[in-house]
């Protein structure tokens, strides 16, 4: 993000999750392919249901986004913000830790890993 902007590339995978095709973009990861997602805009989308083990979500944008439910325990959240996101059932990584969550849904900090 050189200009402080989060990112919204053209993408096929990324333009998936904001057009919310989940069974293409979980099809599409079950093939093996993959997208790079540091830094991205996912402000208000609702991403429950896609398979998102394993990618890098730093330093991206999560204001009002749905993740209830998803399993990031593989992912990486570094620098990410959660601002006013819904995160009941979500399972995050181990170093993240609960404050550093809670912060970031409260008052949209980044969060930083312990």
């Amino acid at each position: 993000m050189p200009d402080g902007k989060p990112r919204q590339p053209a993408e096929p995978m990324y333009l998936m999750l904001r057009a919310s095709r989940i069974e293409d973009f979980n099809r599409l990861r079950k093939a093996g392919q993959t997208s790079d997602f540091h830094g991205c805009d996912f402000r208000g989308i609702d991403l429950r249901g896609f398979d998102v083990a394993g990618m890098d979500f730093s330093d991206s944008y999560f204001r009002q986004a749905d993740l209830r439910g998803l399993d990031l325990r593989t992912c990486r959240l570094q620098g990410a913000s959660l601002h006013a996101a819904h995160i009941s059932g979500a399972y995050f990584p181990v170093e993240l830790a609960p404050d550093e969550i809670d912060l970031s849904v409260r008052l949209g900090t980044r969060m930083r890993y312990r």
